[in-house]
């Protein structure tokens, strides 16, 4: 079994006054959005927001840089679309689109497009040179919390309340394949490194499962978390991260599946549901929480 090392808490970053939902990170500034209804930027070496910050009327459910990190969309719980430019510090584009909240964005940068979708199970695509809708995809699946691309950005996956798994081809997107992953909703779903045929998937059943896409087989499927598994994060080709409404973050072995390590309350971890993780370095990661609170991990 291979050895590794364990994360300590390095950063504990504090200013949020509710839940914080999303994070990204640009390699200098992580961004975070939450229910105090701002987005904010930190500086990582610091541990401080600087002056960049960002007012709603309603709370920002996600957020994601795209345009090789120049441009920022906000996803808020109300459906309301905003794209800013980061280096002139303005919104260029305020879309209506969708009716309900917004929970996942992912630029396909191949494509110039940027997917979005909400609580009722659509799919926005949106061009990022323009600005404009291109498509607009009613899935009736209930909430897509999680939305993925495979290496070579050709399918789009999307996480379904219904407790499916949809693949979608990204030139039409016409629906490839769908199968049942959860007995409840899919809350989280990631690829192996450097492997499109490989991947896992984490439900709000509490389950985590690694599948084969070449048959949609399952070849691993164990209960990790007490409640829903709201993100998987691989940090390393044989290390990935689990987080859950459990209020708890577990390293595990990807050859294995088995816990190298448990943070939680009693050893600095947080206090409440740990909803989002991000890689920010070769070995350091931050998370978010209900607890509002960014907690800064390395190893």
């Amino acid at each position: 079994m291979q050895d590794f090392s364990l994360y300590k808490k390095s950063k504990d970053l504090t200013g949020h006054s509710a839940a914080i939902y999303s994070l990204d990170f640009d390699g200098i500034y992580l961004y975070s959005a939450a229910g105090d209804r701002f987005v904010t930027r930190w500086d990582l070496k610091t541990g401080t927001q600087d002056k960049f910050a960002i007012q709603f009327k309603n709370t920002p459910f996600c957020i994601a840089l795209f345009s090789q990190n120049t441009h920022l969309a906000v996803g808020l719980e109300n459906g309301d679309m905003h794209f800013f430019n980061l280096a002139e510090r303005k919104e260029v584009k305020f879309f209506k689109q969708h009716k309900t909240g917004i929970f996942s964005i992912l630029e396909n940068p191949l494509k110039n497009q940027l997917y979005t979708s909400d609580a009722d199970g659509n799919v926005a695509v949106w061009n990022t040179i323009s600005f404009e809708l291109e498509l607009f995809l009613p899935f009736a699946c209930g909430k897509i919390r999680k939305m993925s691309l495979n290496h070579e950005k050709s399918q789009l996956i999307l996480a379904c309340n219904d407790g499916m798994i949809r693949i979608l081809e990204t030139e039409f997107f016409n629906l490839l394949h769908s199968f049942e992953a959860h007995s409840a909703a899919v809350t989280s779903f990631t690829f192996f490194p450097g492997d499109d045929t490989k991947c896992l998937s984490g439900g709000k059943d509490a389950y985590l499962k690694a599948w084969d896409l070449n048959d949609y087989s399952c070849f691993k499927a164990i209960p990790i978390h007490n409640f829903s598994v709201y993100d998987l994060l691989f940090i390393s080709d044989n290390e990935f991260i689990s987080c859950s409404r459990d209020k708890t973050i577990k390293i595990w072995s990807s050859e294995t599946y088995s816990l190298s390590q448990r943070i939680e309350a009693k050893n600095g971890g947080h206090l409440h549901s740990v909803n989002k993780l991000i890689k920010i370095g070769a070995k350091s990661f931050a998370s978010c929480s209900d607890d509002k609170r960014i907690m800064l991990f390395e190893a």
